[in-house]
């Protein structure tokens, strides 16, 4: 009786050890982030048909602003996160002393994913008190979710132009925490600013460049600018050192 008991001791061991192993096989050959990638490849996709109707001017910006935020909504963040390879992305990651430092993730090539997007992507990475600095945008439309750590975003809108300054307008005065999200277009929200509220905070961005043909980029602003009626602020044009200077 004894020596059975032992006998069943050393099968039951024998095959918890090669459940083990068949479970670091498993993790070691990526077979668990296999059956994530698809999912989060469509939602990219989704992303990128919309960017591409945005760009072939099937609908405007505040409707492409509107889709990509209810998209933003379901996003299953686990997964974004695993399919960019966040753990490796940011290790050892050293934040600059002022502004954002950019990372660029490379998605994976899976099925359903196209391979030439429409959009570029990229991550900040911010320390306390950094800021991605205020500027708006000419001929963008941008997006932005919150991976990691706490934000106080900030956007205003654009109502008019000249040489040296800019009238901008608050929108949105508020914290943005992990998988909240904004976006911004030539029309809606233009100008932003999120300053980090936490050490390692990061941001996934994804930005349509050249909506329309023609010249597209930053346009940094100093929106602590001279207060003038209707809650508007007369913001002076400025450029990326300055900013980075007053604000980073």
């Amino acid at each position: 009786m004894d020596a059975l008991t032992r006998r069943d001791f050393q099968q039951q061991a024998l095959g918890s050890l090669m459940t083990w192993s068949l479970l670091q096989t498993l993790f070691t050959g990526d077979a668990f982030a296999e059956e994530v990638k698809p999912i989060a490849a469509k939602w990219l996709a989704e992303l990128n048909a919309m960017s591409a109707d945005l760009k072939g001017e099937k609908f405007g910006p505040i409707e492409w602003q509107k889709q990509v935020e209810k998209l933003f909504s379901r996003v299953d963040l686990p997964e974004l996160l695993r399919f960019i390879d966040f753990d490796k992305l940011t290790a050892d990651v050293k934040p600059k002393d002022r502004g954002e430092l950019s990372l660029r993730p490379k998605f994976p090539e899976v099925e359903g994913l196209p391979t030439n997007l429409v959009y570029g992507h990229q991550v900040f990475a911010l320390n306390k008190n950094r800021s991605v600095v205020p500027h708006g945008h000419d001929n963008m439309a941008t997006a932005f979710l919150i991976l990691k750590g706490e934000f106080h975003g900030r956007h205003y809108d654009r109502l008019e132009d000249d040489k040296t300054h800019m009238i901008i307008k608050p929108t949105i005065d508020d914290t943005f925490g992990v998988g909240q999200y904004a976006t911004l277009s030539d029309v809606k929200d233009n100008v932003h600013w999120f300053k980090a509220n936490t050490d390692g905070s990061y941001i996934f961005n994804i930005h349509v460049m050249s909506v329309k043909p023609g010249r597209t980029g930053r346009v940094y602003v100093d929106p602590e600018g001279e207060k003038l009626a209707g809650g508007r602020i007369r913001a002076k044009k400025i450029d990326h050192n300055e900013a980075n200077r007053l604000y980073g």
